[in-house]
């Protein structure tokens, strides 16, 4: 049996009705003794777990993640705050005094409003991390977003447990809450356990924890929310969604059990998220929130310069490959950047084949030095040595002491200013750098261009953050109707029409109001 069409389709763009369908084939909006069929209301809001939601005080399971340099600036955490979703602040990449400006900046704006920012993991820079860690204590930063982390270290430890206590009925008050986010299943059941002892004791013996907070530190997680990270922009293994979320899913379950929590453990999905379809399945395989990155950056709040946003729009899901990453460039680490417009994958590549291939820059072949100078920095490296030196003997000595004794290590910092200029330059929209602009970018980016072709978000300059979550909820929510009614036979399969994104006055009658 099968519905008239011009009748299914209009009653299952409202999410918040369900629908009743008689066995005489009718359609109603009440239940009754003569019904063969049930699609359930769906609500916008919906969509990932309550408990998340409780949390963060959010509406929405809905996280606008970290993106490097202030891309996920205030303004975009401001407009997510206010429409019920968790904004984090890109702090990778600015200075301790910088990060603290923003943040301190942040608490102002959004007073009682949930945000949270980014500590990722330097291993290059250790004083960064503790400096930053630092500020968010100092400034009462009750949520990080924890990347690029292949280990857990002492400031992710002193971070979590600073301020633990037990409540007189037995449970513990955490204040401090991290999204870690991971693509591999060993650095999950990591961040599923208790906080490492050698790293507690080194909390503790550096006083930044008292022995009352270390002493609590085997009854939590050290991340009670984890982010499965799959082929996302920006840092990431290229991890396949459809393995690595229900991994992730399930090794959860197994710490809560084994750990026997106050809190059950939680999953969230990121890397890829750019289509109601690709939403639908992070909410089937088992997912407590929704992260997305690589579409927020084409959005009007974005840091990133309006150019760099017009390429992003202009993207295809092919439009991306792999460049060597400016924070753990030594250790070949690997960063999905946008390909579409660019020559900065490439050319960072050059520099990191040199960097294996040679001792030392004077090592370096006269013909290939020259290539380098004029084609990626456009000055002599010994111009690039004397900024990078001075800018270590002011922020870091003992990374320029270093430098000045180990020649390898000379060449590394050297092309790390390269690999880090190039993402200031797509921020701050240096055209004379423009082939050279490294923008951190998922297939999710390319995909979202392709659903939003023919629609008003083909137009970069009609994006807006929260415009483009909702329309992955309320596209989700249709989808998943339309689903049921296949399921059950009420349409053909070959019937059902491709979903697109709508203006937000269309879908604004479906959105229900905050609490």
């Amino acid at each position: 049996m099968t519905l008239n069409q011009e009748k299914i389709f209009p009653a299952l763009a409202n999410p918040n009705q369900a629908l009743y369908v008689k066995t005489n084939g009718e359609l109603g909006v009440k239940g009754g003794a003569d019904i063969k069929a049930i699609i359930p209301a769906i609500p916008v809001a919906a969509f990932g777990d309550p408990a998340f939601k409780t949390e963060y005080n959010l509406k929405y399971a809905y996280v606008g993640g970290a993106m490097v340099g202030g891309i996920s600036s205030r303004k975009m955490l401001k407009t997510l705050a206010e429409g019920g979703c968790l904004g984090i602040f890109g702090a990778s990449g600015l200075t301790p005094p910088k990060v603290e400006d923003e943040v301190a900046a942040l608490n102002r704006e959004l007073n009682s409003q949930s945000f949270g920012s980014c500590l990722i993991h330097t291993p290059h820079d250790p004083l960064w991390e503790e400096k930053v860690v630092e500020i968010y204590l100092k400034h009462g930063i009750r949520v990080i977003e924890a990347s690029a982390f292949v280990q857990i270290t002492p400031q992710l430890v002193r971070y979590r447990l600073k301020g633990v206590t037990r409540r007189p009925d037995g449970s513990l008050n955490i204040p401090n809450h991290i999204l870690a986010k991971v693509s591999r299943l060993e650095l999950a059941r990591r961040f599923f356990s208790p906080p490492p002892e050698k790293m507690v004791k080194i909390a503790l013996e550096q006083g930044w924890i008292t022995s009352e907070e270390a002493a609590l530190a085997p009854y939590l997680p050290m991340a009670g929310d984890l982010t499965a990270e799959a082929d996302s922009g920006g840092h990431t293994d290229f991890r396949p969604a459809l393995t690595l979320w229900p991994a992730m899913v399930n090794a959860a379950k197994e710490f809560s059990s084994k750990h026997k929590y106050q809190s059950p453990l939680r999953v969230g999905a990121a890397g890829g998220i750019g289509t109601p379809w690709a939403l639908l399945t992070a909410c089937e395989v088992g997912a407590a929130y929704f992260v997305t990155g690589s579409i927020n950056q084409a959005c009007l709040e974005s840091g990133l310069a309006p150019a760099g946003r017009e390429l992003l729009a202009k993207a295809s899901q092919s439009d991306v490959v792999q460049g060597p990453a400016a924070d753990m460039f030594e250790l070949g680490a690997k960063v999905q950047v946008l390909k579409f417009g660019t020559l900065y994958a490439m050319r960072a590549q050059k520099l990191a084949e040199a960097y294996k291939q040679y001792a030392s820059l004077e090592e370096i072949p006269p013909a290939e030095r020259d290539n380098i100078e004029t084609q990626i920095f456009k000055q002599p490296l010994t111009e690039i040595w004397a900024q990078t030196q001075a800018f270590f003997v002011e922020r870091d000595p003992v990374q320029a002491e270093r430098a000045a004794k180990d020649p390898k290590f000379k060449m590394a910092l050297v092309f790390r200013w390269y690999l880090g200029q190039s993402s200031r330059w797509a921020i701050s929209g240096a055209e004379d750098r423009r082939p050279d602009w490294q923008i951190f970018c998922g297939p999710a980016m390319g995909a979202f261009n392709e659903w939003a072709k023919g629609t008003v978000y083909e137009q970069v300059e009609n994006r807006r953050v929260m415009d483009l979550a909702l329309n992955l909820f309320y596209g989700a929510a249709i989808l998943m109707r339309q689903n049921l009614a296949v399921a059950v036979g009420l349409l053909p399969f070959d019937t059902v029409p491709a979903i697109k994104p709508q203006p937000f006055e269309k879908i604004k009658p479906y959105i229900q109001p905050s609490a």
